[in-house]
């Protein structure tokens, strides 16, 4: 049983208020039922992802890479080689075939633009369980 009385941090940037929303409106407050309820952290540059990573208080970070000047791919990598024990990244990519750029960034998963609310939940779900100990 998971305590779910906790809330579960979940950094969301992008330059793009629009695509911060749709992310939001996808996931829901609670994306499945054996999960916390999530808090959204809006963020629209690059000095506050970084400090908001660094408070150790983000379960997991959706991170838009067509974000301008500093995009979410590049960010996913220098947070991965910053941070130990770097909380879950997911990278919002501008098209499928942008999925290998994910993999270099060393984020954990990679959903495409224009954001399937279906496939976002499965990936955010499947990432925060990851960061959840089970307990029977």
């Amino acid at each position: 049983m998971t305590d779910t009385t906790a809330t579960l941090k979940v950094l969301v940037y992008s330059d793009d208020v629009n695509t911060r929303q749709q992310v939001i409106l996808a996931l829901g407050r609670r994306p499945h039922p054996d999960l916390p309820e999530l808090e959204y952290v809006e963020v629209a540059t690059e000095p506050v992802v970084i400090q908001q990573m660094d408070s150790g208080e983000i379960a997991l970070a959706i991170l838009d890479g067509e974000t301008v000047p500093a995009g979410g791919m590049g960010i996913a990598k220098q947070l991965k080689d910053e941070i130990f024990r770097c909380p879950p990244i997911l990278v919002l990519t501008g098209r499928p075939e942008d999925a290998w750029l994910a993999t270099w960034s060393r984020a954990e998963a990679a959903i495409p633009q224009p954001i399937d609310p279906i496939q976002l939940a499965e990936a955010v779900v499947a990432l925060l369980r990851s960061r959840i100990p089970a307990t029977s």
